[in-house]
């Protein structure tokens, strides 16, 4: 799910005119990387279309070579075989020691331009520098488009086509094969052993996952991010990867009273006990209390599932390739084995 903070800014404008654009034009024309990615063996020259999950048919005279994406879909398309055509991201990329962040995944971050490392970083210059062939980012609401900020919309949308995928209200297996139908359609070969084996290992996750469920009946999942002042308790109704984790059966708290979007329920820290649980996923992104963070919080000490030591990491905004989700399904199961009953 979008952070807290983040997803009260979601966009629901949908693309806006190209006239925004006109001032970087000449960018386009005259800047760029010295060396273009060389075609992938088999690649057209004919025209090249995706329809999106907005849904909009996109267009090129030619399969995109040069793409600019978010780098959490940078690093699906890079986990279902593309590599050099991914030439810029942004996003949350690396962290402050140097180190990548995990939705980074198996992406070269060294070989990518990094237009923007945090919420609200996005460099039109750099951007338009690249002379990008497409951008590819989540859409969580209808019509936005995830870590491409407002202010600059205007600018960034004309420069390139645009294809969003949807990682909210359907289950993870969705953007999934979104995904893979994208990097399809821009080269990679889905039957190579690298993705065919990732499938079977989240295949196989899966029912993992399922059985853990069926060995050890009854426990109560929290899914919750924690900030200074609030407690959020996410929903799967709407969260994809936890609508997923409930389509295999995984007990997981439906908040009741639910902020704008549905996503998530806010609590103070002193109602941090309203949803008894039994295992809490926590939002371990850098952006979210850490439990070192959260042990000065004296509610959150409380809960039975942190004093049972039944607290596990919970990527929140998961990579949406089978390589990305498989090990969270692996955590989750060993996790649902592991917790006892405690409400």
């Amino acid at each position: 799910m979008p952070d807290p903070v983040t997803a009260r800014r979601l966009s629901r404008r949908g693309l806006l005119a190209a006239g925004g654009a006109a001032t970087l034009a000449a960018l386009l024309a005259g800047c760029g990387r010295e060396e273009d990615p060389k075609p992938r063996n088999g690649s057209s020259s004919g025209p090249w279309s995706f329809t999106d999950d907005r849904p909009e048919t996109v267009t090129a005279q030619a399969r995109p070579a040069r793409v600019v994406a978010f780098t959490g879909s940078a690093a699906a398309l890079v986990d279902f075989g593309l590599g050099p055509e991914v030439v810029g991201v942004f996003g949350e990329t690396k962290k402050a020691d140097g180190s990548k962040e995990a939705q980074a995944g198996d992406l070269d971050v060294e070989s990518v331009e990094i237009l923007g490392n945090v919420w609200g970083e996005f460099s039109v210059e750099k951007y338009a520098a690249l002379r990008p062939e497409l951008l590819v980012t989540h859409m969580y609401d209808p019509g936005a488009y995830w870590y491409v900020p407002d202010e600059s919309k205007d600018k960034i949308l004309p420069l390139a086509p645009v294809v969003t995928i949807t990682t909210a209200r359907v289950p993870m297996t969705k953007p999934i094969e979104r995904y893979a139908a994208l990097a399809e359609s821009l080269g990679a070969d889905l039957s190579a052993p690298r993705v065919t084996d990732a499938k079977a290992r989240f295949e196989a996750a899966a029912e993992a996952v399922r059985q853990a469920v069926k060995a050890n009946p009854g426990i109560k999942v929290l899914a919750a991010s924690g900030s200074p002042d609030l407690f959020y308790v996410s929903n799967p109704k709407v969260s994809t990867d936890l609508m997923y984790f409930a389509e295999l059966g995984v007990d997981i708290v439906v908040p009741t009273e639910l902020e704008s979007g549905d996503y998530f329920e806010a609590l103070s820290w002193e109602n941090a006990g309203k949803f008894p649980a039994d295992l809490i996923l926590l939002d371990n992104r850098s952006t979210a209390l850490q439990p070192a963070d959260l042990a000065a919080k004296p509610t959150w000490k409380q809960l039975p599932a942190v004093q049972a030591g039944q607290v596990t990491a919970w990527d929140a905004v998961p990579r949406f390739s089978y390589a990305g989700a498989a090990p969270l399904l692996e955590d989750l199961a060993k996790a649902i084995q592991g917790a006892k009953k405690l409400t």
